[in-house]
């Protein structure tokens, strides 16, 4: 035990055994009797120096006959160094997935429904905002493209990039890639094409794009076509500000042990809830929990078999933070608004479910119900009622991007959102 603890040589001989052992037991179906004999001599005799204390020279020459051994009677490996990287690799790959399922998964905020508490990917200018056409596709506010330097400190640290395209002759849009390709988890280029006509094309390619990048900067109308809007040589194609949602790790492992508590802000599969597609997940706030009726009441408070939610109600702290005295505002904490009032504010068939403060939905046994806390843009329960428990996968747990503040957004890096 000494020996292997201040003897660098005797610790050489011990790892030399594991290894030649390991190999033994790999090969041993397709090996002679013969040379697993020998192979095996040779270990004895290196094990038997070990326990015997012997000294630099004696345990070198040992592990000198178990490597003449090993190389006359194992076979070799072709390419051994690749083997061992390509084991190592596919460890680490088996340990990540591992992880994912059953600890934690990374998670991007796709859309704005839960701001301010968590933020989608907004832009500067946003023009997939406003119809199938656009005729000015200026800026909503002037800003100015920050040198590369600035850009990539602005990105990495706060979450901000630019996109800048610059037409190179006249013409419009005439094609695009509908989706960019993608590398992992990361858009990594998509092209499009500017002409006067389909036969007179000029390709341009912007690399890492963000999301929904031709919808933002109005090359696209609310369907998907190109608009008909004729550019210029240098005029400006394409040019954006584009504030990252932020990115999450998703808490896969408490909700085996424990149910989900009223809200807590979730992460679910979207199958099986109809009108959703059925292959993503969303991210939203609990606020109905089994075989109970829910209302929402006309001072924008949830009421749950007749008892009203409030600021005092774990997690519903911000929610409920609002002047009742003021409307509802976009991305700001304004309580939950039920069709009356969203109808009232401009916006129909926001809650088609709850009509009005007297309505009451029934919660099935073993479903849960949740919202957006951008009550005012926010694609919830209010208008696709509930689902079952076990489509929940985790909660949110620590948002690790961007790390620093954005415009008038604080920093919402760590575990501290609720």
């Amino acid at each position: 035990m000494l020996n292997s603890l201040f003897s660098r040589t005797s610790r050489h001989a011990r790892q030399m055994l594991k290894h030649v052992d390991k190999i033994l037991s790999a090969q041993r179906d397709v090996l002679s009797a013969e040379a697993i004999r020998k192979v095996e001599a040779a270990m004895t005799d290196l094990r038997e120096a070990l326990s015997a204390g012997a000294g630099k020279t004696v345990l070198e020459s040992k592990m000198t006959g178990l490597e003449s051994a090993a190389n006359k009677w194992l076979k070799s490996y072709p390419n051994p160094g690749l083997r061992e990287n390509v084991e190592v690799l596919l460890v680490a790959i088996a340990v990540a997935m591992g992880i994912r399922t059953f600890f934690v998964q990374p998670f991007k905020i796709p859309t704005g429904s839960m701001q301010p508490t968590l933020y989608g990917i907004t832009s500067d200018p946003d023009f997939s905002r406003y119809g199938s056409s656009v005729q000015d596709l200026k800026s909503e506010r002037p800003f100015d493209i920050p040198n590369p330097f600035q850009r990539f400190f602005h990105f990495w640290f706060n979450g901000v990039s630019y996109t800048h395209v610059v037409a190179k002759s006249e013409g419009s849009l005439q094609g695009f890639d509908e989706n960019p390709r993608r590398f992992l988890l990361f858009n990594l280029k998509q092209t499009f094409w500017l002409g006067p006509d389909r036969e007179h094309l000029e390709a341009y390619t912007v690399w890492f794009p963000p999301d929904s990048m031709l919808k933002r900067a109005g090359l696209l109308n609310a369907y998907g076509q190109p608009n008909s809007k004729s550019f210029k040589p240098g005029e400006d194609l394409i040019r954006l500000r584009v504030i990252s949602g932020d990115h999450l790790f998703v808490d896969r492992m408490t909700y085996n042990f424990r149910r989900p508590k009223l809200g807590e802000i979730i992460v679910f599969e979207t199958k099986g809830i109809p009108p959703l597609p059925p292959d993503q997940f969303y991210i939203k706030r609990l606020v109905a929990i089994d075989a109970i009726k829910v209302q929402i009441g006309n001072d924008r408070h949830i009421v749950l078999d007749g008892k009203r939610l409030d600021s005092k109600t774990p997690h519903f702290e911000n929610v409920y933070s609002f002047d009742p005295n003021l409307p509802p505002h976009e991305s700001a904490y304004s309580g939950h608004l039920n069709e009356q009032l969203a109808r009232e504010n401009g916006i129909p068939n926001l809650a088609p479910l709850f009509p009005d403060e007297k309505s009451e939905f029934p919660l099935r046994p073993n479903h849960y119900m949740v919202m957006g806390d951008n009550t005012m843009n926010s694609s919830d329960s209010r208008s696709w009622g509930d689902f079952p428990r076990d489509n929940v996968i985790g909660r949110s747990f620590f948002v690790y991007w961007p790390i620093g503040a954005q415009d008038n957004r604080s920093s919402r890096f760590g575990w501290g959102q609720r």
